[in-house]
């Protein structure tokens, strides 16, 4: 399914919306969507939201994570919505909310020029932060929500020299694994709900008010959540018996062990949870579903991470996405 497919559901939804409650939302989304930083890569400006913890040490090498927004969000809404600022200042590391392209904001995933466009940003931006900052080039993580999930699927396959882990909430995975041809395993961590009603657990369409069945016949399908785990696990040469525990009476962990340079993948299945980061703020329930509490994927995406720095193998060079 394209990104421009799932766009067409909720453009529906925003119509049904009351007018004023629309001018209300947009002056409230002009206020909140502030950013701190610019660049110029490709030509052209691109935005991002830093936020640097109070006992930052210039000459400590500190690690860096970057966190993705979805489609039509902007940065402070990553920021608010995944809590990353609260552990970053308990943890003392960077981070940065990059902002995606067009309107809505969005990241390009599918094969073309806005890939290549948005990976070279992501290099670019990383160049930047290592030169105003003393970041741990052993220590770059990326992570993101629905469509910035994607995008971490696509920062593993074209900067896995520079991104040493990834971890993925809801993501929307539009690209196929034959795409991803950068043989590197990459460890990753996922979190997803069964019922999100925007990238379904078991494959398929969206549902609900997001359906685009009717004006999108044709819409290709997102795969199912744990199929598509599975895939990754192949990626980094795991065992193919993943292991699976009970955490919570909602929520399950499956982690796929003795992968190549143990470069782990790990899924956390929320039963009932929908379109939203599991210990994050709520996003509206009646458009993406619940969200749990039962688990705090900020605080496990970042204890994933600690434990998967980038192997010194892999930061000689960087990526070609040039031919992506």
């Amino acid at each position: 399914m394209t990104i421009k497919k799932i766009l067409i559901g909720a453009a529906l939804v925003v119509v049904g919306l009351p007018v004023t409650l629309i001018a209300i939302v947009a002056v409230s989304i002009f206020m909140l969507n502030r950013t701190n930083g610019t660049i110029v890569t490709s030509g052209v400006t691109r935005k991002y939201l830093l936020h640097i913890p109070p006992g930052y040490d210039s000459a400590r090498p500190t690690p860096l994570v970057i966190s993705l927004h979805g489609v039509a969000g902007w940065p402070a809404q990553q920021m608010n919505t995944s809590r990353w600022d609260r552990l970053a200042d308990e943890q003392g590391f960077i981070v940065v909310y990059p902002s995606g392209t067009d309107h809505p904001r969005m990241w390009h995933v599918e094969r073309g020029e806005g890939l290549r466009r948005d990976v070279t940003f992501i290099s670019d931006l990383i160049d930047a932060l290592e030169k105003s900052y003393n970041i741990d080039p052993a220590r770059i993580y990326a992570n993101g929500l629905s469509n910035g999930g994607g995008m971490a699927f696509v920062l593993s396959c074209t900067l896995s020299n520079r991104i040493a882990a990834v971890g993925m909430v809801a993501a929307a995975e539009t690209l196929p694994w034959d795409w991803c041809t950068d043989p590197r395993p990459v460890p990753m961590i996922a979190f997803h709900g069964t019922a999100d009603p925007m990238v379904p657990y078991d494959g398929g369409l969206p549902t609900g008010r997001l359906a685009p069945s009717r004006f999108e016949p044709h819409a290709e399908p997102f795969p199912a959540v744990r199929e598509w785990t599975a895939s990754w696990a192949r990626r980094n040469r795991c065992g193919p018996d993943p292991a699976d525990t009970v955490v919570a009476p909602d929520v399950t962990r499956r982690e796929y062990g003795g992968c190549a340079d143990d470069a782990a993948v790990v899924l956390y299945t929320i039963k009932g949870g929908g379109h939203s980061w599991p210990g994050g703020k709520p996003l509206p329930k009646w458009m993406v579903g619940p969200t749990s509490d039962s688990v705090d994927a900020t605080a496990e995406m970042w204890k994933f991470f600690r434990g998967h720095p980038l192997r010194a193998a892999k930061t000689a060079g960087r990526s070609d996405v040039t031919s992506r």
